[in-house]
């Protein structure tokens, strides 16, 4: 296998799967991540949630308390570690044309 020419600091594009973020990111749009930015109340995040998987949510941050929320009610909000548990913050969702691409 050959080493990615890539730095872990650099941005980096996922596909959404699934419909746990909609209305705002609909399945199959693609998002860009960039690892190095600010986390901050009310962004949205690539994380490790306490399954020690990866996840696609927005971070809050309440009374000393973390929580990755699914923007869809039908997912249930999850506590976990923190700013440190996570991966890349959302900077962009690409759109099929560019008018739709969005700026976080």
């Amino acid at each position: 296998m050959e080493a990615s020419s890539c730095s872990k600091a650099e941005p980096f594009a996922l596909q959404v799967l699934g419909d746990s973020m909609h209305p705002e990111f609909m399945d199959g749009v693609v998002i860009v991540v960039d690892p190095e930015g600010v986390v901050r109340d009310g962004c949205y995040v690539v994380a490790v949630d306490t399954k020690e998987e990866y996840t696609f949510r927005q971070y809050r941050h309440h009374d000393e308390k973390h929580f990755l929320v699914p923007l869809n009610d039908l997912y249930d909000t999850e506590e976990f570690k923190g700013p440190s548990h996570v991966k890349g913050v959302v900077i962009q969702q690409a759109g099929k044309r560019r008018k739709d691409r969005k700026f976080y």
